[in-house]
Order: structure tokens, then C-alpha cells, then sequence
């Protein structure tokens, strides 16, 4: 066993872990999280991706001792329980989920993209949106929501930004 310590959504806890087992099984069974999902655990559909020190990371991929002293942020701390934050809003708005599974992944994924976009003060173009959310599959969507999800948030961004 290897002793590690992980601060998760802003909690610092010290763990016991096997040096085989993997973050995405952490944050499930010790904190408890299950908006971590497990959906093809080959690191190919995006659907367990958390920030690891505030980068987007596959958990299914990442050993746990291997986050000694990180931060890793899931999609739980990511507007609360009503699920507020404007990528989540627009999501529900623009059709971005349909069955909810990848969504997670989605979001993790794409706040920093959105972030990136938003403090260069550009609206990518289509072909970009898609390649920033390349590693993530949904079997349900067909992606255009998902993409229309993105530019709706950039655009809305943008605008804040242009009166401010």
C-alpha cells in the first residue's frame, strides 16, 4: 500500500491505495463521486476525464499514487448541484446530452477550452470546437448540440467581455 494524499473538490484527504489502482476507482469508492464515469476504461471515450492540477485527464488512465499532492476537480464541483455552470446550461439548451453518460467527460474536457477561447477573445470555428473535444465519444448526440453547446457559451462570453 502507498500513502497519498488528494485534495478532490476541495477536500484534502491522505488514502491507502494500491499502486495498481486507479483514480477513477479512488474518486468513486473513497470520495464517493459518480459523476466519474467508467465507460470504456481504455482512456478512448473521454467519459471519466477530471482535472488533474487543473488540466483535463483521463481517470481511467491515471493512477491514483501517481496524483500524490494533487488537486483533482470533478465534474461535481462544477455548478453545483443544479448543474448551473453556463457550459452545463448550455448543454441543456442547445441539446448537447441526450442520455447524460458522456456529458461529464464533455465538460471537463471543454471548460478549459472555453476558458482558452474566451481570454483570446475568439470564436473558434466548428472544425476547432470538434478537435478540442476530440477524445470524448457520444454514442447519442451526433456532436452538433454538443458544438453549438460550445459556441453558445464562447459567444455569450465574448459579449459579457465586449461590455465590460
Amino acid at each position: 500500500m502507498i500513502e497519498i494524499t488528494l485534495e478532490v473538490n476541495g477536500e484534502t484527504r491522505r488514502l491507502s491505495v494500491e499502486s495498481r489502482r486507479l483514480l477513477a476507482d479512488v474518486l468513486r469508492q473513497e470520495f464517493n463521486l459518480s459523476g466519474v464515469h467508467i465507460g470504456c476504461a481504455q482512456g478512448a471515450c473521454g467519459c471519466c476525464t477530471v482535472h488533474l492540477d487543473g488540466k483535463p485527464r483521463l481517470s481511467c488512465l491515471t493512477f491514483a499514487a501517481q496524483c500524490d499532492g494533487m488537486s483533482v476537480r470533478t465534474v461535481e464541483s462544477v455548478g453545483g448541484v443544479d448543474a448551473d455552470h453556463p457550459l452545463q446550461k448550455a448543454f441543456r439548451s442547445e441539446h448537447g446530452l441526450q442520455c447524460g453518460y458522456c456529458t461529464p467527460g464533455f465538460i471537463m474536457t471543454l471548460i478549459p477550452f472555453v476558458d482558452a477561447m474566451t481570454a483570446e477573445g475568439r470564436m473558434p470555428g466548428d472544425e476547432e470546437i470538434r478537435e478540442a473535444m476530440s477524445g470524448n465519444i457520444c454514442r447519442c448526440t451526433g456532436y452538433q448540440g454538443i458544438v453549438e453547446a460550445v459556441r453558445k457559451v464562447i459567444g455569450e462570453n465574448l459579449k459579457e467581455g465586449a461590455q465590460a
